[in-house]
């Protein structure tokens, strides 16, 4: 059996058309970990190829934004660019898509070759939000008394695989929007019981191109260009950053 999965597509029709054609069809299942919207300029495409492809997919954090029309305030980074594109990508969603992402699971049990399997977007303890860094320990604790093989998980973008008790977790890294200083789009293949991590590049202009022709501001523009050409964010100078405490960012008081 030959399953591939892939996460955090974000809009970028480019990257997942590259990711098709790499990955070399057909696949008995696709399973897909969610963030099929925001950032990217097409959103409506990235949906609609899931709900034709996907065996299985579910919900990720900005999945459940787009869909309940969350309020986003950001004064910097990502969320920054989460609030810049929020309406762009709702004014391109159908409603058929909206429902779509509005009813898919937070986690998702299965078995494939025999293998029991957990999807989630971000952690089992917090499906859609929660960032777990790449430590054995730390999804060790979170895994605890899950009779799982594999757990299949997204939301931060990296690529990785690791070994935490019984249960091998596997990120597949982000189809449209990396985050690593790696441009190239990443997705994994689960074949006879054994995954590997795969990237391939993609026409990086093209979806710059399509971000400048959206309705979005122009920092917003700039920030997402210099993200798809140097695979990483890069805070502008200009744009206020956040006071940073304990390694994460707080709102100022004046926020």
């Amino acid at each position: 059996m030959r399953t591939l999965v892939v996460s955090d597509l974000h809009g970028n029709a480019a990257a997942l058309e590259a990711v098709v054609t790499a990955a070399r069809g057909p696949f008995d299942a696709v399973l897909c970990l969610g963030d099929l919207v925001d950032y990217g300029p097409d959103s409506a495409c990235c949906v609609h190829w899931v709900m034709r492809h996907a065996t299985h997919c579910v919900r990720g954090n900005h999945d459940h934004g787009a869909a309940q029309d969350v309020e986003i305030v950001g004064v910097s980074g990502f969320r920054y660019l989460t609030m810049s594109t929020r309406r762009h990508t709702r004014d391109h969603l159908t409603p058929d898509h909206l429902r779509y992402l509005a009813t898919l699971p937070t986690t998702r049990l299965l078995t494939l070759d025999g293998q029991r399997i957990m999807m989630v977007h971000a952690s089992p303890r917090d499906p859609m939000d929660e960032y777990v860094p790449n430590d054995p320990e730390a999804w060790a604790a979170r895994l605890a008394g899950l009779p799982i093989d594999l757990l299949f998980v997204g939301h931060t973008h990296v690529p990785f695989t690791l070994a935490a008790g019984r249960t091998t977790v596997v990120n597949p890294g982000s189809v449209g929007l990396p985050r690593d200083g790696n441009t190239k789009a990443r997705y994994a293949i689960l074949e006879g019981g054994v995954v590997t991590l795969h990237e391939t590049d993609y026409d990086v202009e093209r979806t710059v191109a399509a971000v400048m022709k959206a309705p979005l501001d122009p920092l917003a523009k700039k920030m997402l260009a210099d993200v798809y050409r140097h695979g990483r964010y890069v805070h502008p100078p200009g744009l206020p950053v956040p006071p940073k405490v304990l390694g994460c960012y707080l709102p100022s008081k004046s926020a």
